[in-house]
């Protein structure tokens, strides 16, 4: 019951700022676009990875934004999300000074709080998966952000995505409201050269 009640909280405090058509969303300086591998375990290809790319670039070249800013896990010396992903959007046309690494989201929770608090951004468009949309916002919401998402096309997931995605959200509320989490890393703040 918990499980559920949590769910449905998350769900219909965000539902109304996801966006899966890119006409309907208002412009915004920048884009977060939260972090993933672009590799699955098996080394085949991370359609994650590929759908929140290719939604960036879209955003980008139809002036939906100024500035990206991609916000993943760099553990070690052989993992960096960031640096992929302003690979691949340099690939898909997006200039290379228009888009800003952060090395520490680690989290879903890192990547937001880090875009406010060492980036500056209050007002972004969020991009990822139609499933990982709510938490994003539950978190962005609680900081007191103007935040939207924009839902990359949808991908077939498993039962075992949906479920670690529902844990997720519990552990979102867990984290906000009762041990008030805070990022693993914040550091000194950046500016983005907007």
């Amino acid at each position: 019951m918990v499980l559920l009640t949590g769910n449905i909280w998350v769900y219909l405090s965000t539902v109304s700022h996801v966006y899966e058509d890119i006409d309907d969303i208002e412009p915004s300086q920048v884009a977060l676009v939260l972090g993933t591998s672009h590799r699955l375990i098996n080394g085949n290809p991370n359609p994650y990875f590929y759908e929140r790319m290719q939604t960036a670039a879209r955003l980008y070249h139809t002036g939906k934004v100024k500035h990206i800013l991609v916000s993943g896990d760099n553990a070690t010396r052989y993992y960096n999300e960031p640096e992929k992903m302003r690979r691949t959007l340099v690939k898909l046309g997006v200039p290379f000074d228009d888009i800003t690494l952060d090395y520490a989201g680690f989290r879903t929770l890192d990547s937001i709080v880090r875009c406010k608090k060492i980036f500056g951004q209050e007002n972004v468009i969020i991009i990822t998966q139609p499933f990982h949309s709510y938490r994003a916002l539950f978190i962005s919401n609680h900081y007191d952000m103007n935040a939207v998402v924009m839902t990359t096309k949808e991908v077939e997931k498993s039962l075992k995505v949906q479920f670690r995605e529902y844990l997720a959200r519990m552990l979102a509320v867990w984290d906000l409201y009762i041990i008030n989490r805070e990022p693993k890393f914040l550091g000194k703040k950046e500016t983005l050269d907007i």
